[in-house]
């Protein structure tokens, strides 16, 4: 089970501060939703201030960018440069997502593909043995705030048969992420379904407790849920 805290639902004034204290509880994957104005409405940050993020954390957090921009197969190379580990990428905004996500691991980074909530499951099955994570999208991208849509929980099951399908003939395992609406009271029940990776943003970046004090509850309710 993998935790990755959104950042852009941190304090931006102090943004190494906060993606500090999320590491320090134990966390050690942060998730960079890298917005352009373009492909989603809202406009967020780049590499300049991802690297900036890199030299004040160290080499120990895996970045987890994930790209909602309309022109990743132009600049996949300047996230990776800036320290990401990890590019997710939309396929509705790649021409060609086979050549995209090749080209990323060739460059050194491991790849995932990103799927809307109208987005079928089917494209994603043509590049399964290509990718190392699957993000499902239980919001619509380019906004925080927004309510988990429960209708995800059918493309999720579909994706899960493929990969443990695809690993039992031999083939590459594949991590299924979600993100958006994830909070304790639903974590365990997502897993049920077969996720094993969580992006959470203000379940866990909140001014009701601390990281750690979020991060605790959210672990005691998914414990209780999975047994």
């Amino acid at each position: 089970m993998i935790i990755a805290p959104s950042v852009l639902t941190a304090d931006l004034s102090n943004l190494a501060v906060a993606c500090k204290q999320a590491v320090d509880s134990g966390l050690d994957w942060l998730h960079l939703d890298i917005m352009d104005g373009n492909f989603v409405p809202n406009l967020t940050f780049g590499p300049p201030v991802i690297k900036s993020l890199r030299n004040a954390l160290g080499e120990k957090p895996v970045f987890d960018a994930h790209l909602m921009v309309s022109n990743a197969e132009d600049c996949y190379m300047d996230y990776i440069d800036a320290g990401c580990n990890h590019l997710s990428v939309h396929i509705e905004a790649a021409t060609h997502i086979h050549r995209l996500v090749t080209a990323i691991r060739e460059a050194g980074a491991s790849v995932g593909v990103v799927i809307n909530p109208g987005t079928p499951v089917e494209g994603v099955l043509e590049i399964l043995t290509e990718i190392d994570l699957v993000l499902v999208m239980s919001v619509n991208p380019g906004f925080g705030g927004q309510s988990f849509i429960p209708s995800v929980e059918g493309k999720i099951r579909r994706l899960k048969q493929a990969i443990d399908d695809q690993v039992s003939n031999g083939g590459r395992p594949v991590q299924i992420q979600i993100d958006g609406g994830v909070k304790a009271h639903n974590i365990g029940e997502i897993a049920s379904w077969g996720v094993s990776n969580f992006v959470v943003g203000s379940g866990l970046f909140n001014d009701k407790a601390s990281v750690a004090e979020n991060l605790q509850h959210i672990m005691s309710s998914y414990e209780q849920y999975n047994g």
